[in-house]
């Protein structure tokens, strides 16, 4: 499967691998394959394949995750395209200008 990546190095996620439990639940939920299971924990295989849908936290029994869902670089292109407005993740605190 190729990875797809909306922008590098701008994705709201974060896995806090001491919580997580190794359950298997983000590698199941995420439509772009941004987990994996390693040595009985989770990892993150390819970040800026994130979408920041937020399926990952939602799912995730041990609070082991976190993601801006809705409000990140993702949802400011897609926003842009179906608005045919300028994509933009409305963040101005990064030197990309994105989340």
């Amino acid at each position: 499967m190729k990875d797809f990546v909306y922008l590098k190095d701008v994705v709201t996620l974060q896995l806090h691998e001491e919580k997580c439990n190794g359950c298997g639940m983000c590698t199941k939920v995420c439509p772009h394959a941004v987990f994996e299971l390693s040595d009985g924990k989770a990892r993150i295989r390819n970040r800026d394949s994130c979408m920041e849908c937020g399926a990952c936290m939602l799912n995730c029994p041990m609070q082991a995750i976190y993601v801006r869902s809705g409000v990140g670089c993702a949802a400011g292109i897609l926003n842009g395209l179906l608005r045919n407005t300028e994509p933009s993740c409305g963040c101005s605190e990064s030197k990309t200008g994105c989340c």
